[in-house]
């Protein structure tokens, strides 16, 4: 597949029998480093295993979903956003030998995956504080991301203290309203909704195990 010499300066190097394993990563200006393993087949396939933290489920992304998940922000350019680490460095994909293995053929079920992602990608959204008043993001990347967002949405008294991802109380500051336009759209950073970051309701974002009416008429006009 690749001699020793072309992969020798790559880091987190393993070989298997059909595939070739990497360390991986995107940068997002907003959320730093996702770190991945990125395995290269022989068939020309590309899949990542996300280890953005120790819960993510994201075993099989294409480098596609993978450069969306890191929240990467900007125009959709994997090969030049995602990166291997060699002599220390981050060198973006399109400057390795692992490209020349790529194939289109082979990867034509992520295209449709990406496809579908891209018209089920959710942006961020936000909650009002029923204490001060004050709005806090929510990232609605993976399944629980959108769990913890519907849960706090439908409360009636949401407060600062209730915010999943840091312990904040009321007096800290909440975003600048500059920032607060960005909300993750994939098409643009400062888009106010379009068809591709905002989604009218799918298995992600909707619950079985929820009776609110939102989720109830979902899933009873969901095509089965």
């Amino acid at each position: 597949m690749f001699t020793e010499e072309e992969l020798k300066d790559i880091e987190g190097l393993k070989r298997g029998s059909d595939f070739i394993e990497v360390k991986c990563g995107c940068t997002s200006r907003k959320y730093g480093d996702t770190i991945g393993k990125l395995r290269v087949f022989t068939n020309g396939q590309f899949l990542i295993s996300c280890e953005c933290t120790p819960s993510c489920e994201e075993e099989k992304l294409t480098p596609y979903d993978f450069e969306k998940h890191s929240g990467k922000e900007g125009t959709r350019k994997w090969k030049n956003h995602i990166w291997v680490v060699m002599k220390n460095k981050k060198v973006p994909l399109w400057r390795t030998v692992l490209l020349k293995y790529y194939k289109h053929a082979s990867n034509g079920a992520n295209e449709l995956t990406s496809t579908l992602a891209k018209r089920l990608f959710h942006r961020d959204e936000f909650v009002r504080c029923s204490r001060c008043k004050k709005e806090r993001r929510f990232r609605l990347r993976t399944d629980e991301d959108c769990r913890r967002y519907h849960d706090a949405a439908k409360a009636r008294k949401w407060k600062c203290a209730n915010w999943p991802y840091d312990k904040i109380t009321c007096k800290v500051d909440e975003e600048r309203a500059s920032r607060k336009s960005c909300r993750g759209c994939p098409r643009s950073p400062s888009c106010k909704g379009c068809t591709t970051c905002v989604c009218f309701g799918c298995f992600k974002c909707r619950f079985l195990d929820c009776k609110c009416r939102t989720c109830v008429d979902f899933v009873q006009n969901a095509e089965p």
